[in-house]
């Protein structure tokens, strides 16, 4: 994954009403760590960082060209804080990172290709925990489930890792189940010797 560039402002105003005044400017509240360093407080543009999250995903990470800092800064998104209403970024933390420097995230897992018929997928985990170099994290990571058949389990182990790319998770970790789809008769079967349960009871 790329870096992107991203241009920063010193933040100088704190509480509700100073993280309100930094939205209504077009910018993100945001504070920056990690290293041993002191805690930056900055303000990054919405769009761009919206725009960098829809394109590269929650791994995204950032070169930060911090006003009045000589050297930019690399740091990956750690939290993120949205407006469920308005779909609108209200706060980030980003994390410090290094070139070269190893680091542990989430990434997303795609299931391709597909299962035996009458079956069905059942999602135990849509992400599995990686370690991986910071400049060099994969967007999202696969595994085929071409032609598998009910009782299969994918696990971590089944996933396809890039060179450089480490599990940080037990390789037994549970991330999909194959099951046998029921047919509409025997799903109507069973909803009734549900009901008929709770009436007995």
């Amino acid at each position: 994954m790329s870096e992107v560039k991203i241009s920063a402002e010193p933040r100088t105003e704190f509480g509700k009403g100073g993280a309100r005044r930094t939205r209504r400017a077009g910018l993100v509240p945001a504070v920056l760590y990690g290293h041993g360093e002191a805690p930056q407080h900055i303000a990054l543009p919405a769009r761009e960082f919206a725009a960098a999250i829809r394109h590269g995903g929650l791994n995204q990470i950032f070169t930060i060209d911090i006003a009045g800092n000589a050297a930019a800064t690399l740091a990956l998104p750690k939290a993120i804080q949205r407006d469920p209403i308005k779909d609108t970024y209200e706060h980030i933390d980003l994390l410090i990172v290094k070139r070269g420097e190893k680091i542990q995230v989430d990434i997303p897992v795609t299931l391709v290709g597909e299962a035996a018929k009458n079956t069905l997928i059942v999602h135990e985990s849509n992400t599995v925990s990686v370690v991986a170099e910071a400049l060099h994290l994969p967007s999202e990571l696969e595994v085929s489930i071409e032609g598998l058949e009910a009782g299969t389990r994918i696990t971590a182990g089944d996933v396809k890792l890039p060179k450089g790319t480490e599990l940080a998770v037990e390789a037994d970790l549970v991330l999909a189940v194959i099951s046998a789809a029921q047919s509409t008769t025997q799903a109507e079967d069973a909803a009734a010797e549900a009901e008929a349960a709770e009436s007995a009871e």
